[in-house]
């Protein structure tokens, strides 16, 4: 049956309530509450339902193309060894060493000193000009011994100079990879036993970094995350918030409420590294979900508010937004989950007889 739309619907309500003897002014005033009611359960239904068809549609053809990127650039990082040093002379006369690839891998920076980093940072970027050197700055800061790499990925405005510059080890890569992929890149060379990730765009001073440092360190800790949950105290909720809700819901860590490890900062131990896998962090709530599954120590540490400090990128977000993005990523997770622990994600049936419906 076709449901009349628009004016058609509203006269139709309108003559009903008219035969039915109501006030005309009491039936007008139903009308507009049901209208609201109506456009806020809907629209939202739509917008939910619009961003997972359009997620799925594309988010194969993403996440292969972009594992691929992955893979390759390790493939050929055995195959092809190259020394940093020679990499650094190559990039400073304006030639690549893997010219041939597509994805070539350089190192700009001098050769790390002998005494292993026990943190690791990892700063993908890419066209962070204006403020990677201040995030470096802040990163040098939070260990005795600490590393940090640059990923730099599709970058044309000299991040990776000013990156080399100011110390960081840098692995350059000519096409876009996105954040996911630089900070499995970076955590497959990292040598530290903990591991911080945080972004190139956002200066977070060092004494909002160490916590997470010190949580793996004294706390025993193998996930430490940004306690940082998005705002939930409106009438529409962002469907990324919703997504990471609906997922630590779905593990059994409601206490988690909406962190992730999507947002930055978040620090992992070598342990972690190693049983979740660098791979898996190109999707970070099937990284989430596994660090939880396997029953590592994901906390929530310390509340850093990424929201105010993620200026929006209007052009970016018209051509490829993150929203949809992201929200299938937890989908992804999702879909992992209900392969390892059942259709209900390990959650009983309880008193439900199915097969009498069958």
């Amino acid at each position: 049956m076709i449901k009349p739309s628009g004016g058609k619907r509203r006269a139709a309500l309108h003559a009903q309530s008219r035969r039915s003897g109501a006030i005309v002014g009491t039936s007008k005033l139903q009308m507009r509450s049901m209208r609201r009611t109506r456009i806020r359960t809907t629209g939202r239904t739509r917008l939910a339902s619009r961003i997972m068809n359009r997620k799925t549609r594309s988010l194969r053809h993403w996440r292969i193309r972009h594992r691929l990127s992955y893979r390759n650039v390790h493939r050929s990082q055995r195959e092809s060894p190259v020394s940093e040093s020679r990499n650094a002379d190559t990039h400073n006369r304006g030639l690549s060493p893997h010219a041939e690839t597509a994805a070539e891998l350089q190192t700009t920076a001098a050769l790390p000193t002998a005494a292993a980093p026990y943190v690791s940072v990892i700063i993908p970027v890419m066209n962070e000009r204006r403020t990677i050197g201040r995030v470096i700055r802040e990163a040098s800061r939070i260990h005795q011994h600490v590393e940090v790499i640059v990923v730099a990925n599709g970058s044309k405005d000299g991040s990776a100079a000013i990156a080399a510059r100011n110390g960081a080890r840098v692995i350059e890569f000519a096409e876009p990879l996105g954040h996911d992929v630089g900070r499995s890149v970076g955590a497959n060379a990292a040598r530290g036993h903990v591991l911080l990730f945080i972004d190139g765009d956002m200066v977070i001073p060092t004494a909002s970094l160490k916590p997470f440092i010190h949580a793996v360190q004294r706390d025993g800790i193998d996930v430490a995350l940004n306690d940082y949950s998005g705002p939930t105290n409106r009438p529409i909720v962002h469907s990324v918030v919703l997504a990471k809700h609906a997922l630590n819901a779905m593990l059994g860590r409601p206490d988690l409420n909406g962190t992730s490890m999507t947002a930055v900062p978040h620090a992992i131990s070598r342990r972690a590294l190693d049983r979740i896998g660098a791979e898996a962090l190109s999707v970070p709530p099937l990284a989430h979900a596994r660090a939880v599954q396997l029953g590592l120590h994901v906390r929530a540490v310390k509340h850093v508010n990424v929201g105010k400090l993620n200026l929006p990128r209007t052009r970016r977000e018209r051509s490829n937004p993150l929203e949809t993005l992201i929200v299938g990523d937890h989908l992804e997770a999702i879909e992992w989950l209900t392969q390892q622990s059942g259709a209900r994600g390990g959650y009983k049936d309880t008193m439900r007889n199915r097969e009498i419906v069958r």
